[in-house]
């Protein structure tokens, strides 16, 4: 695998520009699909040298409500993704913990703040600035040996013909 000493950061706009000058039209603000990550993985390769990347500052309409916008642009978010060979393999971000902030942007997002009261609540006693990520470990294990289908990294795969071993 071909990797920098220092991981490779670059934010999302810069991503959707590698990908507008290679002829792959994306919404500035809207979320990349599967094609076009696995273009942008071709494109950090060829111009940076490296299969392990960092893209950060999401748009915040795609990610999720409980997600911390960016101080110096709220179009964006604090949140990340990092990708081998224009796979993701793990996505994160940093969390609101102001509650009436919470309940600010379910609102904006269409949630009935009476669903997830409990939740809202649990940062009513103090909650410091936080993040978290979750790991497709699977999916890791599929890049790094290089195989070529998810569902040879696990030891039950499912899908719409495997739903029971």
């Amino acid at each position: 695998m071909q990797y920098l000493q220092k991981t490779l950061r670059l934010t999302f706009a810069e991503g959707v520009q590698m990908l507008k000058e290679a002829g792959v039209e994306v919404d500035p603000l809207g979320d990349l699909n599967s094609e076009s990550e696995r273009k942008l993985g071709q494109l950090v390769a060829e111009k940076y040298g490296t299969e392990l990347y960092i893209l950060h500052k999401y748009p915040q309409a795609v990610r999720p409500f409980y997600t911390m916008p960016c101080h110096d642009n709220p179009s964006y978010s604090n949140s990340f993704d990092v990708f081998i060979r224009g796979e993701e393999i793990i996505s994160g971000a940093q969390r609101i913990h102001v509650p009436e902030f919470l309940e600010k942007r379910a609102g904006e997002c269409g949630i009935d703040v009476k669903t997830i009261s409990t939740y809202i609540d649990s940062f009513r006693y103090g909650a410091p600035p936080h993040g978290g990520f979750g790991v497709g470990l699977e999916r890791v294990v599929m890049l790094f040996c290089a195989l070529n289908n998810i569902r040879k990294t696990s030891l039950f795969p499912r899908d719409p013909q495997r739903i029971a071993p």
